[in-house]
């Protein structure tokens, strides 16, 4: 909203740092400092109000060093988090900008199925929460918008500047997919395009694709439709988007599953996500950065840059969070933040085309869903053939197997945000080591 504001200011009156909207880097720090404030100021007043509501978090006595003292504690803080991204998005980003409108949707969606949950657990007394089955609707509904944005949006492309893509042309502007493509052989179109001689097709290097990136290849370009290039024609055409979005599904529930897994322990889910977005905040501005796109030969996504706004208001909202979910925390941040947070990794991740990065950036989250999988496996693997199961680990997630081995929580936060910050480094180091 402000960025149209001032904007609208400096173009009409020439009002001396209204001009200053225009700048991404001033816009995400202004996102930045905004959640901060939001988030520590307005924090211990929801803090308050949840301790007044007696919204306190029921605690299973699971034989874990200092976790009965914890009973009582505010849950459901994850609405702190959400409160202070989604204000400061829409004051500073471009709130008409397709990947702004998609992140909010997806805020505002996995925050609510979370908060659904966290209200059935407190206010219900209910432990289980939303059953499963429609945690999982939820979760694989937001995968399919997601999914079908991607696949299906006009707004959303790509472009290969190796490339001019022609496409029919309606009321001036380009229509559909292209109907033909041929090699540029060093021809640079300004801007989106532009029409050709006769006005009938409209030239443009942009282009919708399902094209992402593989690490560490030198040609890292993957295309999704490599996938079914063994079928026809005909069969390609359907079975595609169906293969496409079972993918997307599977990535969303995945890392927002693993995010709310990993909040288990003060501070470890906040700590670790901001680190993630962190990363994915420098792949947003390289991949929105035509000059630095080119210059680190990755694939420019025109419009993309927006999203270092809304990156930059998320880091700004769990380091906030922190203020009071620091051990010993004053509130938990519940599902309602967790599996936003795991949703907006998530998200990120595809529309800046870093989703086959997420096993390495979000490696402590792949780590903790692998550890119960394995435990839960082998338990019951081992109770069908011997008689009685066995675990892996001493409990899982895997942060509670380092809590049983006696090491202090801090500790474990500690170093779980020592591994978040060695795999974020390893990630950014894919921009050049191919």
């Amino acid at each position: 909203m402000l960025y149209y504001l001032f904007t609208w200011l400096e173009r009409e009156f020439n009002i001396p740092g209204a001009g200053l909207f225009e700048y991404l880097s001033f816009r995400a720090a202004m996102a930045i400092l905004f959640s901060l404030i939001i988030s520590i100021i307005f924090g211990k007043r929801i803090i308050l109000y949840l301790q007044k509501q007696q919204i306190g978090e029921s605690i299973r006595d699971l034989g874990l060093e200092g976790q009965l003292s914890k009973k009582g504690t505010p849950t459901m803080g994850g609405v702190i988090i959400l409160i202070a991204l989604l204000i400061p998005t829409i004051l500073f980003a471009d709130i008409l900008n397709i990947y702004i409108i998609l992140m909010i949707v997806v805020t505002v969606w996995m925050g609510g199925i979370g908060f659904l949950d966290d209200y059935i657990k407190v206010f219900r007394k209910n432990k289980e929460g939303l059953r499963a089955k429609f945690k999982l609707m939820g979760q694989v509904g937001l995968a399919l918008i997601v999914g079908l944005v991607l696949y299906l949006s006009d707004d959303i492309k790509l472009r290969d500047f190796d490339k001019i893509y022609v496409y029919e042309v309606e009321n001036g502007m380009p229509v559909g997919k292209p109907i033909e493509s041929y090699d540029a052989n060093g021809v640079r179109l300004d801007g989106e395009g532009m029409l050709d001689a006769s006005g009938e097709r409209f030239l443009s290097h942009d282009t919708r694709s399902t094209i992402s990136t593989i690490p560490f290849i030198k040609n890292n370009e993957f295309d999704y439709e490599w996938l079914v290039g063994w079928a026809g024609k005909g069969m390609q055409r359907w079975l595609f988007p169906i293969l496409y979005l079972f993918i997307i599904v599977i990535i969303i529930t995945a890392v927002s599953n693993g995010a709310n897994l990993t909040d288990g322990l003060d501070g470890l889910a906040a700590g670790t996500s901001s680190i993630v977005v962190f990363t994915l905040l420098i792949f947003s501005y390289v991949a929105g950065n035509v000059l630095l796109a080119d210059y680190l030969n990755i694939m420019y996504i025109p419009n993309s840059g927006e999203l270092v706004v809304f990156s930059a208001a998320f880091i700004g909202a769990c380091v906030g969070f922190l203020w009071y979910n620091a051990y010993p925390a004053q509130v938990f941040m519940g599902d309602t933040g967790s599996l936003a947070i795991g949703g907006i990794i998530a998200s990120l991740a595809l529309l800046i085309r870093k989703e086959l990065l997420i096993p390495v950036l979000c490696g402590i989250f792949l780590m903790e869903n692998l550890s119960v999988v394995m435990q839960v496996s082998y338990f019951k693997y081992t109770k069908r053939k011997y008689g009685e199961g066995r675990r892996i680990f001493k409990m899982s997630p895997l942060h509670h197997h380092f809590q049983k081995a006696g090491m202090h929580e801090t500790k474990i936060v500690a170093r779980f945000w020592i591994v978040g910050v060695f795999l974020a480094i390893i990630t950014i180091v894919t921009l050049k080591v191919r």
